[in-house]
């Protein structure tokens, strides 16, 4: 499978339909002297860049519409402008992303990484984000807003019966800029025992990359597992959870991260992800990519299409 974009290397692709096109709003990697560490340093994306297609069609066009951000245009940034988001409210287009502030704490205009916004069918939006390891999810285990710094590095809760940190999620206002409640954590649930995954689950434990769309009336929680590298989801009945783990969507690629987006384009849908692939296994030089994904009859998503 070639990759989607080539002008440049490109990450975490979120995709969109906005206006019969499909956009994409991705991380933009770059060469870098940094060390790979499993604190993610060397993942040192300085700007973004937005995409767009009329078509799915692997001989169609992709339009690089050039920087629309970059760090020196934003006060409070150090560095590691991270996976963004994009959606659209009321006439208005939004931008979500995360970076470093001053004191090397990840920032969204709430805490750690990975922003995915949902616009509900009823018009509510929801944001819904974390990381752990260098996201640095794990250090707000006192509370949302209390910043726990013993907890930095490539750390997170184990031990026998111990459950997994979830994601965040929370109702944006109705202009978009704020949250309306407080942030909640997602719940994911083992199907076998109706109960959190554990946190020495990695095999299902989120670790970053949420994503959220809707298919049938029901709610898939997708993400990361991190450090197996898998694309895995969850199914609810509401925006808030709880999931019950529903299985893989994506298998290990070339490269340390997975990260994605899954949307509905023209009837049909595609999952959206990235590997290493175009920059021979360069683990912080990644390249977007698409497939197309189905359901089978009871709603689980599959890579081949069901006879």
């Amino acid at each position: 499978m070639a990759p989607l974009i080539t002008n440049i290397y490109t990450a975490d692709p979120s995709a969109h339909v906005f206006e019969g096109k499909i956009y994409i709003y991705p991380s933009h990697d770059r060469e870098t002297d940094i060390q790979f560490n499993d604190n993610g340093d060397q993942y040192d994306m300085a700007d973004y860049h937005v995409f767009s297609t009329e078509s799915l069609d692997p001989a169609a066009p992709v339009v690089d519409h050039g920087v629309v951000l970059k760090t020196e245009d934003i006060p409070w940034v150090s560095k590691q402008l991270w996976a963004p988001d994009a959606a659209t409210k009321n006439g208005k287009y939004y931008l979500y992303f995360p970076a470093r502030d001053k004191e090397g704490i990840f920032r969204i205009g709430s805490y750690s990484i990975d922003p995915a916004t949902f616009v509900d069918d009823d018009g509510e939006a929801y944001l819904y984000f974390g990381g752990l390891w260098g996201g640095q999810l794990q250090c707000y285990q006192k509370g949302h807003n209390v910043f726990d710094a013993s907890w930095q590095g490539p750390k997170e809760p184990t031990g026998e019966g111990v459950p997994s940190l979830g994601a965040r999620v929370g109702k944006l206002t109705e202009d978009m800029r704020q949250f309306a409640e407080e942030v909640r954590d997602v719940v994911i649930l083992a199907p076998e025992t109706g109960k959190p995954i554990l946190a020495d689950d990695h095999d299902r434990r989120f670790f970053e990359a949420a994503w959220m769309h809707k298919y049938n009336g029901k709610y898939y929680f997708s993400y990361s597992t991190g450090d197996t590298h898998y694309l895995a989801y969850g199914i609810g009945d509401s925006p808030y959870g709880p999931f019950t783990y529903g299985g893989r969507i994506l298998e290990p690629v070339l490269g340390w991260t997975t990260h994605h987006s899954i949307v509905e384009f023209k009837g049909r849908w595609w999952l959206f992800h990235h590997d290493c692939e175009l920059s021979k296994g360069v683990d912080h030089l990644r390249s977007v990519k698409v497939k197309e994904i189905f359901y089978d009859k009871d709603g689980k998503i599959v890579t081949e299409k069901p006879e």
